[in-house]
């Protein structure tokens, strides 16, 4: 690995909470990828941890729910062929999966009104506009 993956401010996922698992790849590769194992999967246990401050892990748990086993959240990664960059590519997806679930919510939208000049300016013109349309008739109107 190339150094500790940043969750977000001074939280760092842990490498010895990390489970990995790897698997032979699927799809082109030739020879070599039928010898090798380089597809990645890692495994965090996002309900035991200790990393986590306990409102992130709540959060995280809240809104990983459908994507969480017992608790544990896993990751894949194939799209390199090697098993290195996969395991790079897995961990830097967990932290930025674990970073968008235990972001704190946005603040609530504030309703604004629209002002009054506007909408006096928007009924002049309608009227403007409606006379000159009346004034294209060959009728009379009144």
């Amino acid at each position: 690995m190339s150094g500790p993956h940043v969750i977000r401010s001074s939280v760092v996922l842990p490498e010895a909470e990390l489970e990995w698992r790897f698997s032979r790849s699927s799809g082109p590769g030739g020879q070599h990828v039928n010898t090798t194992d380089s597809r990645v999967e890692v495994r965090f246990d996002l309900a035991r941890t200790r990393a986590l401050p306990e409102v992130w892990k709540r959060r995280a748990l809240e809104r990983l729910a459908g994507r969480l086993t017992d608790g544990v959240v896993s990751v894949r990664a194939s799209e390199h062929r090697s098993q290195f960059r996969n395991r790079e590519a897995a961990a830097v997806r967990l932290a930025a999966l674990l970073a968008e679930a235990s972001a704190p919510p946005p603040r609530a939208r504030r309703p604004t009104r629209v002002p009054r000049g506007v909408d006096e300016r928007r009924l002049r013109e309608k009227k403007r506009r409606s006379q000159t349309k009346r004034g294209r008739s060959p009728k009379d109107w009144g």
